[in-house]
């Protein structure tokens, strides 16, 4: 039975996927910068999100690095300033 609950997308509501786990977020030059939580292995992964409201509607832009670190605080440090970085290389370029 459980071949055909996994099959078929049967079971419980606990097996959705989630949405991104925000480990720390700044506001640079009207854009807000997330650090989110991207796992690999027993690591984490360097990952953020860029969000801006443009006439009215808001929109998203998803980074992902190589970098690859153990500890939480040095995650969101730099992912945040990643996201500054592309920032002020692209500005509202990244919606593109």
């Amino acid at each position: 039975m459980s071949f055909f609950k996994k099959l078929f997308g049967g079971g419980s509501a606990s097996q959705e996927p989630q949405g991104d786990k925000v480990l720390g977020e700044e506001s640079y030059k009207g854009f807000q910068i997330k650090a989110i939580e991207m796992k690999a292995g027993s690591e984490l992964q360097l990952a953020g999100l860029i969000e801006k409201e443009i006439d009215g509607e808001t929109k998203s832009y998803r980074f992902i690095r190589a970098d690859r670190m153990s500890s939480v605080d040095d995650l969101i440090a730099l992912a945040l300033s990643k996201g500054r970085q592309i920032v002020d290389e692209q500005g509202n370029g990244i919606y593109r």
